[in-house]
């Protein structure tokens, strides 16, 4: 079984780029060595794995990598932080403005 990763790193500016793959390590090491030099990471070097996951499902991966990505800051922090349980109560709620 190959395994997904989704991944958030720290880049140097204090954002955060969120990404999936299936060979962390070496996406990791390529976005340190600018590998990629299109990439949101390229001139946010040097950059800090501060969370990732795990997923048997690459597809399901996917779908969790784009969700992530909508996520405010505070959001993607408190899953950075193992917050789990404010994660609810972080989702962007819209509001008629009158």
């Amino acid at each position: 079984m190959k395994l997904s990763y989704v991944y958030i790193l720290r880049c140097s500016d204090g954002t955060y780029y969120t990404g999936v793959t299936t060979n962390l390590e070496n996406r990791i090491f390529k976005h340190n060595t600018g590998f990629y030099p299109e990439c949101y990471t390229f001139k946010r070097r040097p950059l800090e794995l501060v969370f990732y996951c795990e997923f048997t499902d690459v597809n399901l991966a996917i779908v969790k990598e784009k969700q992530i990505k909508k996520w405010s800051r505070v959001k993607k922090e408190a899953l950075i932080n193992g917050d789990f349980d404010s994660l609810i109560n972080l989702a962007k709620k819209k509001f008629d403005r009158y």
